[in-house]
């Protein structure tokens, strides 16, 4: 299924990002597609944004900072000449924002075909949302669920389309406290809660791939590589001498520069031999089995409904249990 980097690629690029993973494989264009990429302004999102432009596709940058995101839009248009690409105001640490950005979108798109919940904050210090959610749970996973559920009709109805989350490899080191998801009762661990938020968003996409059989919708979780971006401002790696010193050796062989982290992305995007593949992990451009934790079904369907009511929505019934959330 996987095509592998042609060896000329590989020169072009040099060894460093050969061993960091390699090009997206598809050639596949996208006229016509409408395509959201949250956290677009910088970073994986900003590159896998500039990607898809250069496919021809209908690009909208979803970004809090709003100055940062025109001028993100506006580099993008300059550098591929299309100019279908916007950028719209979306605060993911603010229900009231994630909710009027789905409404203009839905009001004022007439199609969605990919959705790819790319904006993230990892290790950032004990900080809680507009809503008092622990920011990483909040703005990694809570904003983009119920961005993802609230523009799902618009998905449907545009089938075939697609949902990419982007989690981590830390996923493996999560673990959802249910007794606990916003840390009011333990100190506070920066790791543990962005791994958390990573393992949270896994078992959202394992568990709306099974909601969404037979809808033409498909769903897939990715972890993109670790890249050399504004992420990592809050884990001391860009501080540390000692860090910079003793690690810099390996980070410049294994961490992959934001273009290259955009290619996993891309290539869920794109692929045509990917249509139908839903329920997945990839690990870069390879499907891989996630931690055995992000595959349990009753963890993902209490996450679910632990997740609808913090957010706002509720279940309709269903004789599955799994019942179409709809906005209060």
């Amino acid at each position: 299924m996987f095509q592998k980097e042609p060896l000329s690629s590989v020169r072009r690029t040099g060894w460093r990002d050969f061993v960091a993973g390699g090009a997206c494989p598809s050639k596949a264009t996208i006229p016509g597609k409408t395509v959201i990429v949250t956290g677009a302004n910088t970073g994986i999102g900003k590159q896998t944004a500039l990607e898809l432009a250069k496919r021809g596709g209908n690009i909208i940058l979803a970004c809090r900072d709003l100055e940062k995101c025109e001028a993100a839009a506006k580099d993008i248009r300059g550098e591929t000449l299309n100019h279908r690409v916007s950028a719209r105001h979306l605060d993911l640490a603010s229900l009231t924002s994630v909710r009027e950005f789905a409404a203009k979108i839905n009001e004022e798109e007439e199609h969605l075909h990919v959705l790819i919940n790319n904006a993230a904050v990892m290790r950032c210090p004990h900080w809680t949302t507009e809503d008092g959610f622990e920011m990483q749970l909040g703005v990694n996973y809570l904003g983009h669920f119920l961005l993802t559920n609230l523009l799902l009709d618009k998905l449907k109805a545009s089938a075939p389309s697609r949902i990419i989350n982007l989690s981590s490899l830390a996923h493996v080191a999560g673990h959802i406290d249910f007794d606990d998801l916003n840390w009011e009762k333990r100190k506070y661990d920066t790791k543990a809660a962005y791994c958390q938020s990573k393992l949270a968003l896994v078992l959202f996409s394992m568990e709306l791939s099974r909601r969404l059989q037979g809808t033409g919708v498909t769903v897939n979780a990715l972890h993109p590589g670790v890249a050399r971006t504004e992420l990592g401002r809050h884990t001391g790696m860009h501080s540390s001498a000692f860090s910079s010193f003793t690690l810099g050796p390996i980070f410049w062989l294994l961490v992959k520069s934001p273009q290259l982290a955009a290619q996993p992305s891309t290539y869920l995007a794109v692929a045509e031999e990917l249509e139908s593949v839903s329920g997945k992990y990839f690990d870069g451009l390879r499907e891989k089995a996630p931690a055995p934790k992000a595959e349990d079904e009753e963890v993902a369907q209490r996450l679910w409904a632990e997740s609808a009511r913090l957010v706002g929505l509720e279940l309709s019934s269903g004789a599955s249990g799994r019942g179409q959330p709809l906005p209060k």
